[in-house]
């Protein structure tokens, strides 16, 4: 593993969407259907699949869409490009307010969880901030072993509070305070070694592993299907319930912070912020 505030450069704790515009009229989460499997794709690679307000709004109306299909049993989602997902769009978030925008990203985390139908992550690349929480909020993910992670918040002056509803009860808490308080980069392997994902294979073996998975799911009912991803998520939505108000407003006042904003800004200028030791 190796661990450099600046390696948040391949999908910071949170993106900056001004480069990475859709064109008007331009889809940026495909679905497709095949099987009884609703293949959703983020594809919009050139802001690391941001949760910007269309990413969000085409991937909530596609998750919609698979719920209420009786042909469809299973979701599985996956992205273009080396990223995953980056975390939310910090220009549109800024635009709109840190809260509306955070309180968005724990609306599409309850979404996935909600589901009646379960989800599988499917991860080639990068993820980072929100789009751990994404990965965590899926019932299975298989992930390569080129794929990295970080919990990069508290590089930046933040922490991860929405995100830590989804991927806290998947790892055990030694794992969980060397990777939140440090904001180490760790691989695939490491993802999967400490419970976070599923899975772990070769890039090029993913697709088997997620065929020989689906296979699995053959002969399960669409009734012990939904009842059991139900059984499972039942103690993270009463989390959701009772925390999740509290976590969007920790999440919003942290942005406003001076700190915050320092480590904001030394991302965007690509240097360590202040309170990193200067060598001599």
């Amino acid at each position: 593993m190796t661990n450099s505030a600046h390696e948040a450069s391949q999908g910071g704790a949170h993106e900056d969407n001004s480069a990475g515009l859709a064109q008007a009229g331009e889809e940026l989460v495909h679905l497709d259907i095949s099987g009884g499997v609703a293949t959703v794709t983020m594809d919009s690679p050139s802001n690391r699949n941001a949760l910007s307000r269309q990413l969000l709004a085409e991937l909530t109306r596609h998750l919609q869409s698979a719920e209420r299909s009786s042909d469809i049993r299973i979701v599985v989602l996956t992205h273009t490009g080396n990223t995953f997902c980056a975390g939310a769009d910090v220009a549109e978030a800024l635009e709109i307010g840190m809260e509306r925008a955070t309180r968005s990203v724990l609306g599409l985390l309850r979404a996935v969880v909600e589901l009646e139908k379960p989800v599988i992550a499917v991860v080639h690349g990068h993820v980072r901030a929100g789009g751990i929480g994404l990965v965590g909020a899926c019932d299975l993910a298989l992930v390569s072993e080129e794929s990295s992670f970080a919990f990069s918040e508290s590089l930046l002056g933040l922490t991860p509070a929405i995100i830590s509803l989804t991927t806290r009860p998947r790892l055990g808490d030694r794992d969980a305070a060397r990777k939140f308080l440090t904001g180490v980069t760790f691989d695939g392997v490491e993802a999967a070694r400490s419970g976070l994902v599923t899975e772990v294979a070769p890039s090029e073996l993913l697709d088997d592993r997620l065929s020989k998975l689906l296979a699995d799911f053959a002969n399960v009912s669409p009734q012990g299907l939904r009842e059991t991803k139900r059984l499972l998520n039942a103690d993270l939505v009463r989390r959701m319930d009772s925390d999740g108000d509290s976590l969007v407003s920790l999440s919003a006042r942290l942005f406003e912070t001076a700190e915050a904003r320092e480590g904001m800004q030394a991302f965007r200028e690509r240097r360590p912020p202040a309170w990193v030791p200067t060598a001599h």
